[in-house]
């Protein structure tokens, strides 16, 4: 069965996936700006451009328009940092990436107050449980992507022998810690700082020396990559 399109008619199969790209991305983008309590289906297909009806048809419920939302807020981040540290020749400059993504929102797939989309999400996890599934997998992704980063650069000889699952519970706790500073706007613990501190912490515990100047990688991609509606 096809969808209706904006207007209610059905729509050509071939622009199904371009509709829900649209209707995600003004969904994260309203989140974001607003917050879940006061994001409306109506507003989320305003912003796309569609009817509420068809948004209805593709997420039948707020909740699952949010779980959505952050899969594919998720897959856009790992396929973005994977372009990004594809080439980089080491693997702590590739861990060092990754950390930035996190911490210098503009350094990740565009998107306002992504820490703030976060904080939203563990909001609404720790009550509802359908969340909190998703949660719980976007956790043990984000753990594994780590370790699978900590373990390559130990066969490469650059970090030392820690435990590498261990090591990525400590430093996703970290993190998740800095972004709810940075989505409560903490003056003390902006952006930069929060970098600056996680690299520093990264480099102590994997026995590596970083220089905590400018990162020319990250400036050079800041702002190239876009989730795209």
């Amino acid at each position: 069965m096809e969808a209706p399109d904006a207007s209610g008619h059905d729509g050509a199969v071939g622009t199904a996936d371009q509709r829900r790209a649209q209707m995600l991305h003004a969904a994260l983008d309203i989140i974001s700006e607003r917050g879940y309590a006061e994001t409306r289906i109506a507003d989320v297909a305003e912003r796309a451009g569609v009817s509420p009806a068809l948004v209805i048809y593709y997420y039948k419920t707020k909740e699952q328009l949010l779980t959505e939302a952050v899969r594919y807020y998720e897959d856009t981040w790992y396929s973005v940092g994977q372009e990004r540290i594809a080439n980089l020749p080491t693997a702590a400059a590739r861990l060092e990436e990754y950390v930035a993504m996190t911490c210098l929102a503009e350094a990740g797939p565009q998107l306002n107050d992504s820490q703030q989309l976060w904080l939203e999400f563990w909001t609404q996890a720790a009550r509802n449980e359908a969340v909190a599934s998703v949660r719980r997998h976007s956790d043990a992704r984000w753990r594994d992507a780590i370790a699978s980063l900590v373990r390559a650069g130990q066969d490469a000889g650059e970090f030392s022998d820690v435990d590498a699952g261990s090591f990525a519970i400590y430093l996703s706790a970290l993190l998740d810690g800095l972004t709810v500073q940075l989505a409560l706007g903490d003056p003390v613990v902006d952006p930069a700082r929060a970098f600056r501190l996680t690299m520093q912490i990264v480099a102590s515990q994997l026995g590596f020396s970083w220089n905590p100047g400018p990162c020319p990688r990250t400036v050079a991609n800041r702002g190239s990559t876009s989730v795209d509606a």
